[in-house]
């Protein structure tokens, strides 16, 4: 039994140990461009514009350097308490995101994938249940409570009235 307090494990766990730079490497190699690398308390987190999130995700799951095979969240965001006047650096910004956590089991990375939908009327983004098959509830569950389309789900539909 480890004796570190439980908070310093958790931590441990969320970080690739002593390949900090190389996680980050190998995923600016793989992106390029289509991200914004952001590293906060330990975690990554990519922000990916709409028109590239697909093609990303797929990098993400696909690329051999990354393996990014599990999807462990998905969940819809609603940004808007975020313009009632306190500082913030999503006030001026897109009202909902979808946020994924993944995780590479072969390298043991973790990333967050933040996209905002450009339209705050009628939030629209991809779809990344065929890349991985466990999106298909969290994004009805995303639909269902904050109204984001997911462009290309296949059962898109209420899940808390069927």
């Amino acid at each position: 039994m480890s004796k570190l307090p439980l908070r310093d494990r958790l931590v441990v766990l969320t970080r690739p140990e002593g390949r900090g730079a190389d996680w980050k490497a190998a995923l600016t190699e793989a992106l390029g461009e289509q991200v914004q690398l952001e590293s906060h308390l330990g975690e990554l987190t990519l922000t990916v514009k709409a028109a590239d999130y697909l093609s990303v995700a797929k990098t993400l799951h696909d690329h051999p350097a990354l393996a990014f095979e599990q999807l462990i969240d998905l969940c819809g965001v609603d940004y808007s308490s975020y313009k009632d006047g306190a500082p913030s650096r999503f006030a001026d910004g897109p009202r909902f995101a979808v946020v994924s956590h993944l995780l590479s089991i072969s390298h043991n990375w973790r990333v967050r994938v933040r996209v905002f939908a450009p339209d705050d009327d009628f939030p629209v983004v991809p779809s990344i249940n065929e890349i991985w098959n466990a999106a298909n509830w969290f994004e009805r569950e995303a639909f269902d409570l904050f109204g984001i389309i997911f462009e290309g789900h296949l059962d898109l539909r209420r899940i808390l009235t069927d």
